[in-house]
């Protein structure tokens, strides 16, 4: 049976971001600087600079004034990107976060476990992990591996690896790694968003601690495919992810203790990429409901809610970035409900990957390109 778009449900349950009208605001966007090679994620540590990682390796620290790039040492144990499809090779060194509750600067990454063997040759066997460390001159030093996600897979796709990081807890997003239905696995960390303490350490308010005593104990939500976004909402302080579908059903929904968001059980309104349906309905009352799902796919990447005084239209506002679709979307939020969307530029800088958002409103973005930028939206 071949894949059909859901017609008995209405325009509201499933979103299509081809549709949405180009946005008014006047805007700028301009080169900060060049020479970017896939980079994965950005993260300001002041007002001037900010961090940025490559999936190949690299970490630089570029001044957003000067475009200045420094080059930062690490010894983060990562695979290598190989530079093939960025649709089948996604792994290497992925996201960053500077915490500034304690000075430390949180990665994900794509661990490599290069002492193990299979069949005598070395195995290409990885997993999501995390790890934090300090800036220290031009070097990250002591480094400590938090998490390394079990089992570890051969697959190179669906890391997710997002971080957020709230009253001392650090939330990180899991992917499946193209396993399917390991993400209704609680005993195991693919297809999960985990929640630790940024010292590591388990909070015992987690979900095996209450009631759920076969999960893992870091494991928060299970039943997600690859979530690449996370964020922090200013009007219910819950932390929000965006997660991508196959074919069809990318979303964003809330993090809940133990929820279940159903991959691969559903699928959100998508299909296989041979066109097969999963499932037998687009959405179970059994698993969380999305806040937002579109058909078709816009392979959406990262989330941030707008603070700043530049877009003041946008106070607010959900900004979310796109893979395949090479846009970035407003989502027009009024008393915590989305009441509209537009698309701020499409087809400009190519697949976004990432943004930041400084203190005044200007927005930093990179994109999924071996010849990227760091880019500035302004007015």
């Amino acid at each position: 049976m071949f894949f059909l778009i859901f017609s008995a449900y209405s325009d509201e349950i499933f979103s299509n971001y081809k549709k949405y009208d180009l946005t008014k605001t006047k805007f700028k966007l301009d080169v900060i600087t060049k020479g970017l090679d896939y980079p994965w994620a950005l993260t300001f540590i002041d007002n001037e600079n900010l961090i940025v990682t490559e999936k190949r390796g690299g970490i630089y620290k570029v001044n957003i004034k000067t475009g200045k790039k420094q080059v930062i040492k690490h010894d983060i144990q990562h695979i290598s990107y190989d530079g093939g499809s960025p649709a089948y090779s996604q792994g290497g060194l992925l996201d960053v976060y500077f915490n500034s509750a304690d000075g430390f600067i949180y990665f994900t990454y794509s661990h490599d476990f290069k002492d193990l063997m299979l069949d005598k040759k070395p195995s290409k066997a990885s997993s999501t992990a995390i790890a934090k460390g300090k800036l220290v001159g031009s070097e990250i030093k002591g480094l400590e591996v938090l998490l390394i996600a079990k089992p570890k897979q051969q697959s190179n796709k669906h890391f997710g690896s997002r971080i957020s990081i709230k009253d001392g807890m650090l939330f990180a997003s899991f992917g499946e790694r193209d396993q399917g239905m390991i993400a209704q696995d609680p005993t195991k960390h693919p297809g999960s968003i985990i929640r630790i303490k940024t010292n590591g350490e388990i909070p015992k308010d987690n979900p095996k601690f209450i009631g759920k005593d076969a999960w893992l104990p870091e494991i928060y939500t299970i039943g997600v495919r690859n979530p690449q976004g996370m964020t922090i909402s200013p009007y219910d302080g819950e932390v929000y992810f965006s997660n991508h579908g196959p074919r069809g059903g990318d979303h964003i929904g809330k993090v809940k203790s133990g929820g279940n968001y159903g991959w691969k059980d559903i699928a959100w309104g998508g299909s296989e990429y041979s066109g097969f349906s999963i499932g037998n309905e687009p959405f179970n009352k059994k698993y969380e409901k999305p806040i937002k799902t579109w058909v078709p796919s816009m392979a959406i990447s990262s989330i941030q809610f707008y603070k700043g005084n530049v877009f003041p239209d946008w106070q607010g506002d959900l900004i979310v970035s796109s893979l395949s679709g090479k846009s970035l979307i407003r989502l027009d939020y009024e008393k915590n409900k989305i009441i509209g969307e537009e698309i701020i530029f499409r087809n400009k800088i190519g697949r976004i990957r990432d943004f930041e958002i400084d203190t005044k409103g200007n927005i930093y973005l990179v994109s999924d390109s071996p010849k990227s930028s760091l880019w500035k939206l302004s007015k």
